[in-house]
């Protein structure tokens, strides 16, 4: 290693040194989980390789030709493959969702915790952000699921009758 590479180690055991003095128990805990992550990676990016460079590709050892299927494009993208919008029920449901995070939030911290107003205000902002948040990916998960089904649904109806057009509709 260079030893920019060894100045920078340093650095980084330092302030976890010091990260350690300052934090307690709860500073080894980070630098513990810090370190077990970087071993796992690196150990996962060394098996990897490993196996990577040890698989045979030759497949003329194996006796058969490997098989291609030709799947044909289709005709124009659908619309999960296009950029559209989700339309206008996902930006309404995360309102709604940040609505009812936003009050029940503030309400179980002023009446369960006994928390002081700007607390519980405080509370309630960060609960109508995850509130906002559960409504929002709740709603365009309803929404893909139900374009999906919907090309699905288009699909097998137009390749059970080839001649019929596709049809176009909007949801």
């Amino acid at each position: 290693m260079r030893l920019t590479t060894y100045t920078w180690l340093v650095v980084v055991i330092g302030v976890a040194c010091a990260a350690i003095g300052w934090l307690g128990v709860a500073g080894w805990l980070a630098v513990v989980v810090v370190v077990a992550s970087v071993a796992a990676h690196v150990a996962g990016n060394a098996l990897g390789t490993r196996l990577r460079d040890a698989a045979d590709r030759d497949p003329r050892r194996f006796g058969t030709r490997p098989q291609v299927t030709v799947i044909p494009a289709p005709a124009r993208p659908s619309r999960l493959e296009r950029r559209t919008s989700l339309g206008s029920l996902v930006p309404i449901s995360a309102t709604i969702g940040a609505c009812c995070g936003g009050v029940a939030g503030a309400v179980a911290l002023r009446a369960l915790a006994a928390s002081s107003l700007a607390g519980a205000m405080l509370g309630g902002v960060s609960s109508a952000v995850v509130g906002g948040l559960a409504g929002f990916l709740g709603a365009s998960f309803v929404e893909i699921v139900r374009t999906s089904v919907r090309e699905a649904i288009d699909a097998e109806r137009q390749a059970a009758a080839p001649g019929a057009a596709h049809s176009d509709r909007r949801p």
